[in-house]
C-alpha cells in the first residue's frame, strides 16, 4: 500500500541509527516523570493550553486574572510523551478551575506570590502550582540536556520561595471543606465522568502493514493473556475480539500501562486508538471494492490515514510487488506545515510507503 499526501510534498522520516523506533510508554512515563517534575517545555505548553481553554468567570466571581490573551499559538514540542504530559497537566489544572468554591485560586491569592508576578504569567503559575502541590513542593531534578526556559525557572523560584505559605494555605482550604485531596474539589458530575473514563475498555487495531491477527494474538497469549469471547468477560489479563471492528482487539482498562511496554506497541504492530476513531474507518472500508484507490478528503490524524492503509492492505490479495497496488490519496486543507509533517511522520512509522 502506498500513501500519497496531496497537500504538500514531504520527504519520509528516517529511523534511528540502529533501525529501530524508540518505544514510548506514555502513561508510565507520565507517572514516573511527574514524580520528578517535568521539563520546562512541558510547563510552557501546558500553560498555553490552559490560557486558551480556561473558563473566563464573571468579574464579580473572578479571583485570579489570567489576562485577556486567547488563541495563543502552541509552542512546538515534538516529543509525544512531553505533549501527553503537557495536555494532562493542563487538563488537571482546568478541572481545578471548575471548583465552585475556588479553593485552588483562593490559596493562590492568599500568598505573596500572586502580587509578585504579572497577569500574563498566571496560567504558567497555575499549571506549575498544581504540579508542585501534587509533588509536595519537591524540587525538580534538572538535567543538562534539558532546554532551559527563563520564564519557567523564574516562576519555579517564586513557587519554591513561597512553598511553605502555599502549602499551608492549600491545607487550610482542604481542612475547612473536609477534603482529602485536590481532586475532591471537583464537582460531582466531573468526578463521576472521570471515574467512568478510567474504567472504559481499551481498543487497539492490528496494523496489517507490519503484522497479522495471528501474530499479535500469539504474542499476547505467550505473554500470559487469555482470549475471551466478549467484552463482558474482560477482567485481569484478558482480551477479546471487538464485535464491530474485525481488526480490533479490546483489553481491560488496567492493561494500558503494561501494554505500553510490549514489543507490539513499540514496533507499531498494535495501535491503541479510541473506538470513535476506529469504527468510522472500518465502516468506510467495509463498503469499498476489493480493487481501486482511496481518496480521503478533509482533516485526518496520521493514525486514521495509516489505519485506512492497513485495512486496504488486508483487502488487497494480489502481488504486492506489482505496479497496480491500491493507493490512499490524502487531500488536506487548512493545516500547517508542522501538522503535515506530523501526519507524514506517523504514517511512515506505521509502515506506509509514501509517494
Amino acid at each position: 500500500v502506498q500513501l500519497w499526501n496531496s497537500a504538500t510534498d514531504l520527504s519520509p522520516q528516517t529511523e534511528d541509527d540502529d533501525g529501530e523506533t524508540t518505544a514510548v510508554s506514555l502513561d508510565l512515563q507520565t507517572i514516573v516523570q511527574s514524580q520528578l517534575g517535568f521539563p520546562d517545555k512541558v510547563y510552557q505548553l501546558a500553560s498555553v493550553i490552559f490560557q486558551n481553554s480556561h473558563v473566563v468567570k464573571p468579574a464579580t466571581h473572578r479571583l485570579v486574572n489570567y489576562g485577556k490573551q486567547r488563541e495563543l499559538p502552541l509552542p512546538e514540542v515534538q516529543d509525544e510523551a512531553m505533549q501527553h504530559s503537557a495536555y494532562e497537566l493542563a487538563f488537571n489544572t482546568l478541572k481545578c478551575n471548575l471548583d465552585s468554591n475556588d479553593l485552588f485560586e483562593s490559596s493562590l491569592i492568599q500568598s505573596p506570590l500572586y502580587s509578585s508576578l504579572r497577569k500574563d504569567q498566571m496560567s504558567l503559575v497555575a499549571v506549575m502550582l498544581y504540579d508542585f502541590q501534587d509533588r509536595k513542593f519537591l524540587s525538580r531534578g534538572h538535567t543538562e540536556i534539558q532546554e532551559m526556559i527563563e520564564e519557567v525557572r523564574d516562576v519555579e523560584n517564586y513557587l519554591l520561595q513561597f512553598k511553605t505559605k502555599l502549602a499551608a494555605s492549600l491545607a487550610r482550604s482542604r481542612i475547612k471543606h473536609d477534603l482529602l485531596s485536590m481532586e475532591c474539589i471537583l464537582p460531582e458530575c466531573v468526578r463521576k465522568k472521570q471515574q467512568r473514563s478510567r474504567s472504559l475498555p481499551l481498543y487497539a487495531w492490528v496494523n496489517r502493514l507490519k503484522s497479522s491477527h495471528d501474530e499479535v494474538q500469539g504474542v499476547l497469549k505467550n505473554d500470559g493473556l487469555l482470549q475471551v469471547k466478549s467484552i463482558r468477560q474482560l477482567a485481569g489479563q484478558t482480551f477479546c475480539q471487538d464485535s464491530h471492528c474485525w481488526d480490533t482487539l479490546v483489553f481491560p482498562a488496567q492493561l494500558k500501562a503494561p501494554l505500553s511496554f510490549t514489543k507490539l506497541l513499540r514496533d507499531h504492530k498494535l495501535i491503541i486508538q479510541d473506538k470513535s476513531c476506529i469504527l468510522p474507518t472500518n465502516a468506510a472500508a467495509s463498503l469499498l471494492p476489493d480493487e481501486g484507490d482511496i481518496l480521503m478528503v478533509g482533516c485526518f490524524s496520521g493514525l486514521t490515514v495509516a489505519h485506512t492503509a492497513s485495512l486496504i492492505a488486508e483487502k488487497y490479495e494480489g502481488d504486492k510487488n506489482n505496479n497496480d497496488q491500491p493507493m490512499v490519496y490524502v487531500c488536506t486543507t487548512d493545516i500547517t506545515e508542522r501538522q503535515s509533517e506530523e501526519i507524514q511522520h506517523t504514517v511512515d512509522k506505521m509502515g506506509c510507503k509514501s509517494k
